[in-house]
């Protein structure tokens, strides 16, 4: 068994060429073969949010606080909770970040493949983020 202990456990700031806002990732991992599993905690202040991206074998992710957006492109906006999973099927180009009003932290997880797990596209722009809900 391993315990990877909060105490040390590294955060670091979302790189700003793959988030918009104040994003900020803790406990990043990765396991090693045969498992292809990788994650992290992530949490985003009012306003932040992911550049558009994919998953090569999709990502769950379990929100553990706030109030967040979710899209995939071409597809509504969605709103999401604490205790809300999303499931991303495989190669699907989507966002997901808090809403401009409350923090939202979610754990990510994904499977990478030829050690790829995600790939980064554009920023998603402040006319596609305040777009209306899908659940409206």
């Amino acid at each position: 068994m391993e315990i990877t202990r909060k105490a040390d456990q590294q955060s670091t700031q979302g790189p700003s060429e793959y988030f918009t806002g104040e994003a900020t990732i803790t406990g990043m991992f990765s396991r090693e073969d045969p498992s292809r599993l990788t994650g992290a905690i992530v949490r985003f202040e009012p306003g932040a949010r992911t550049a558009w991206h994919s998953h090569p074998l999709g990502q769950t992710l379990i929100v553990t606080e706030g109030v967040g957006w979710t899209q995939v492109d071409g597809g509504p906006k969605y709103e999401f909770e604490a205790g809300d999973i999303m499931w991303c099927p495989p190669d699907r180009k989507h966002w997901h970040g808090a809403t401009p009003h409350e923090a939202m932290t979610h754990i990510a997880l994904q499977e990478a493949l030829d050690g790829e797990n995600v790939t980064w596209m554009e920023h998603v722009t402040d006319e596609e983020y305040l777009a209306e809900t899908g659940d409206d």
